[in-house]
């Protein structure tokens, strides 16, 4: 983690603000707006791209993934440039959990893949594409999107030692973490062999 340079009320309002952004639902008010109901209700029941690809509707699943990743990145981008790399950090790490956990859902949220993606390439971008690169591949060859997410989670902070971000190591590692005790629904469907494939209409 980077040295804490900024005022600790600061810091406090930043986080704050990036939960709050985190919060917002966007596969939600995707699905609403392109009529295809509460999206709590489909497949899997939860708010992020993969489910609102469960839909049939690839649009609004692409829209979806931009707009949770975006608001990770945008969190990190906005603190970075008017505070400083300390609410950079905490400001991704509040949207993420701003997703996981959002207060207009009673903090019953996403799995916070996207926002994670999003999130590390706006913090160093070249972690965030070893990531994105990691879940791309594994999304490829196996066709299971939590799988994807799991190994591109452990592999972040790899990524973040090997490619000379020491500072965002720990970071790495708990958002890595929260993205394991998210799955673990899906890692027991996992070691069944009964988890569904990217597409896949439940």
């Amino acid at each position: 983690m980077p040295m804490i340079e900024t005022a600790l009320p600061l810091l406090g309002l930043t986080a704050l603000l990036a939960y709050v952004l985190g919060s917002v639902p966007f596969g939600i008010v995707m699905a609403r707006l392109f009529g295809l109901g509460d999206l709590r209700s489909v497949g899997s029941g939860n708010i992020g791209a993969t489910n609102v690809l469960r839909t049939g509707n690839k649009l609004a699943a692409f829209l979806t993934l931009v707009l949770d990743a975006g608001k990770g990145a945008i969190a990190v981008l906005v603190a970075r440039f008017l505070v400083g790399e300390d609410a950079a950090q905490l400001a991704g790490f509040a949207a993420f959990l701003g997703h996981c956990f959002p207060i207009f859902l009673g903090f019953k949220g996403g799995k916070g893949v996207a926002t994670f993606l999003g999130t590390l390439l706006a913090l160093a971008w070249p972690i965030g594409a070893a990531a994105c690169a990691a879940w791309a591949v594994t999304a490829g060859l196996f066709r299971i999107s939590s799988l994807a997410a799991l190994v591109a989670a452990a592999l972040s902070p790899l990524a973040a030692w090997a490619l000379g971000f020491p500072t965002a190591i720990l970071f790495c590692i708990a958002l890595a973490v929260l993205i394991f005790i998210r799955h673990h629904a899906n890692i027991a469907r996992l070691a069944t062999g009964q988890e569904p494939r990217i597409g896949k209409k439940t």
